[in-house]
């Protein structure tokens, strides 16, 4: 499990929460049904509009994987690609077809399985590149809609709260009613703005560091194709390769500063 994820979860719950009976109030003050109603009915409705709905459910599929740390497998690959790479020297490059039985990532068996079957390596480039933009093209709609959902939940929230003083308005007379007008008016406008802010925009940027990650990995796996067919040595090879992970980190550290 990722434990940043996870933890950062919890912190922005719990810390909430903790400041909400510091300040001698009740979790029950915060739990409104018809704000919840209106704030994520409202909020899933507008998503809808905007997005097919096989591109939300795919989204929200993909919530899971925010909560489980990425394997670190790219040394694995620049292994396994060094070893192509020295097998490819001494017995060619089509006795890699022995070993696309055994790949695991579909990008890699595709790209060596084009490699096998004779493409050039321009024609190998250009092929891969299309597939490479295109998977590129279905991801980034993931975190397009949390982001949109951010956009949407607080403005829904200010609805929210303002059908409350509506009703509030109505009741002057009941004292009862006007209380629970009032709480559903602010209780909406902090589910609004709170699940924009501690989840959908958090979901969507942790969503998008992901998806540049896994972009690189394709190219990394690309250019180190190529470069078997072209016939590189294995030791250059790795460390070509290893750029891309230099990359990484740095891009890592950027984001801790």
């Amino acid at each position: 499990m990722d434990k940043a994820s996870i933890g950062g979860f919890l912190v922005a719950i719990l810390g909430i929460l903790a400041g909400l009976l510091m300040e001698g109030g009740h979790v029950a003050q915060v739990v409104q049904p018809t704000a919840a109603l209106i704030v994520f009915g409202g909020t899933l409705g507008a998503v809808l509009l905007q997005f097919p709905l096989v591109t939300v459910l795919a989204a929200f599929r993909s919530l899971v994987q925010l909560f489980i740390r990425p394997h670190a497998k790219d040394a694995q690959l620049i292994g396994q690609l060094v070893d192509f790479a020295h097998k490819a020297r001494r017995m060619g490059v089509v006795s890699l077809d022995a070993d696309l039985e055994s790949i695991q990532d579909p990008f890699l068996k595709q790209a060596l399985m084009l490699a096998v079957d004779g493409a050039e390596p321009a024609d190998l480039r250009a092929i891969m590149r299309v597939s490479l933009d295109s998977a590129l093209e279905n991801e980034e709609r993931l975190p397009a809609v949390f982001e949109s959902a951010g956009g949407f939940s607080p403005t829904i929230g200010i609805l929210g709260a303002v059908l409350g003083l509506i009703q509030v308005m109505q009741h002057l007379d009941d004292i009862h009613q006007v209380g629970r007008g009032i709480a559903v008016a602010f209780v909406a406008t902090i589910y609004g703005v709170g699940i924009a802010n501690l989840f959908f925009l958090p979901f969507a940027g942790n969503m998008r560091i992901r998806i540049r990650e896994g972009h690189r990995r394709r190219e990394m796996l690309l250019e180190g194709v190529i470069s078997i067919l072209e016939g590189i040595n294995p030791r250059m090879l790795e460390i070509k390769l290893a750029g891309f992970l230099q990359d990484a980190r740095r891009e890592r550290k950027e984001r801790a500063a």
